[in-house]
């Protein structure tokens, strides 16, 4: 097995209590751009002091800054049923909670799209609870086409990333064919004994199964493949060093890791309370272990949801979020406001209850352009051909121009007075930072070519 939890174990035990000197070496190298290994991570892991904070969360800044610039992806997520045969001890959808589950048809599931897209969003995260008999693969792949099909006045959504249980080959190669972004699924935990806990009587118990499910999906031909955990369940430390040990693997075996990393925090949810989970994290603890992965896996996009904060997300933007989501809804049919209000489940609580437009205001204000950017997925640039333009620092001259396409697209479509304002300064500072004459020129055309109504356009 590629988790080894033996080689965690004792990586954690070397770097315990390291002193301010180990710290500042491996916080040196990190600054310097070079690889971290187990032992490095761990050291990182130990830090307490405000002044070592201070010094990582401004190394993951700059970066971020490097490599993403100030652009932040932006999407919603979508809940299309809450059948479920799992007892995850921690998730609002278990099996064993008693209320009237839902499984949206393909019309329901239109008119949840057509309302994400009122909104302004052009991509979305798929989820599903597992049930091989009310959720099939057959009607994921049906829901993502209609998904894909369904347009308003101002477009259709054009990127759906899927988070769907471990399955098989077979099923994957259906989900390629489908035309999905990313493919999305969290381990909970790394931590065998915990996650033998957390999955009792569960179809998600197989540890090995479950913890192999991106090694099918990238045989498969999938080759984005988005991780996470569930910090809470297991010891923080543990789960960080076996994320970066699960991506050594993929990059190992299939020449490229992790396309991004989800870091959600334990939430209350339905049928649970949180003094259940011994394992919580303080807000402090969570912004370190965001700065760490961001200098861990450079390249590798972070996304934050709503399960946090509309503060805490900001902070971490500056320190390495790279994705957020905005006006989400947990619920199976919960962007209907009729269905708001008739006691849906939600898979958890949410904390940050913005809508799009509210969160895309505070973006613009402080200077970061918010992306609704999908050409890298329609252009092929995926798997390792985008970590090598990443690599190489090619990847801002496409995306910074997609992303104030994007921009200009969502200010001209949905914005108020006052984003528009503040965009088009936004937009026009931008144009002006572009270095090379043939970019600029090709973005300022096709930004008046969307001003006269031209849509979707991109490098």
């Amino acid at each position: 097995m590629f988790i080894d939890h033996a080689a965690i174990e004792t990586a954690l035990k070397l770097a315990a209590g390291a002193n301010d000197a180990a710290i500042d070496a491996v916080l040196a190298k990190a600054e310097l751009g070079s690889p971290l290994d187990q032992l490095d991570i761990a050291t990182l892991l130990e830090i307490k002091s405000e002044q070592h904070m201070g010094r990582l969360m401004g190394i993951a800044g700059a970066i971020k800054d490097r490599i993403y610039g100030n652009r932040i992806v932006v999407f919603a997520p979508l809940y299309i049923s809450d059948y479920c045969v799992n007892n995850c001890t921690y998730c609002g959808y278990k099996h064993s909670n008693d209320f009237p589950r839902r499984r949206l048809s393909r019309e329901e599931i239109q008119e949840e799209v057509m309302l994400l897209e009122k909104m302004g969003h052009k991509r979305l995260a798929l989820e599903v609870g597992e049930d091989p008999v009310n959720c099939p693969i057959d009607y994921v792949v049906d829901a993502i086409d209609a998904i894909y099909t369904t347009k308003n006045d101002n477009g259709t959504i054009r990127r759906i990333n899927v988070n769907i249980a471990a399955t098989t080959v077979e099923n994957y190669k259906k989900l390629k064919e489908a035309s999905i972004g990313t493919y999305i699924l969290f381990q909970e935990t790394y931590h065998k004994p915990t996650y033998d806990l957390m999955h009792p009587k569960s179809v998600k118990g197989n540890y090995l199964y479950h913890l192999t499910a991106f090694d099918r999906a990238m045989e498969a031909g999938l080759d984005d493949v988005g991780a996470g955990v569930l910090f809470g369940l297991a010891d923080y430390k543990f789960e960080v060093l076996a994320l970066m040990m699960h991506n050594a693997h993929l990059e190992e075996k299939f020449g490229v890791g992790f396309h991004t990393i989800s870091v959600p925090r334990i939430k209350k949810a339905e049928g649970m309370t949180l003094d259940q989970f011994s394992n919580q994290i303080d807000d402090q603890t969570f912004k370190k272990i965001v700065a760490i992965l961001r200098v861990a896996v450079p390249f590798t996009g972070i996304i934050m949801s709503t399960r946090e904060s509309a503060q805490m997300r900001r902070d971490m933007i500056r320190a390495g979020v790279s994705q957020i989501s905005a006006g989400s809804c947990t619920g199976v049919g919960g962007y209907k406001e009729s269905d708001r209000k008739s006691g849906t489940i939600n898979q958890f609580e949410a904390s940050d209850q913005r809508t799009p437009l509210e969160v895309l205001k505070e973006l613009v204000a402080d200077g970061l352009i918010p992306s609704y950017c999908t050409a890298c997925y329609r252009s092929g640039r995926t798997g390792d051909r985008f970590m090598q333009l990443a690599k190489a620092g090619q990847i801002h001259n496409v995306c910074t121009p997609n992303a104030l396409m994007t921009l200009q697209e969502f200010v001209l479509d949905y914005g108020d007075v006052a984003l528009k304002v503040e965009s088009e300064q936004l937009i026009e500072k931008e144009l002006a930072a572009i270095e090379r004459p043939d970019i600029k020129n090709l973005l300022a055309g096709n930004l008046e070519r969307i001003r006269g109504g031209e849509r979707d356009l991109y490098l």
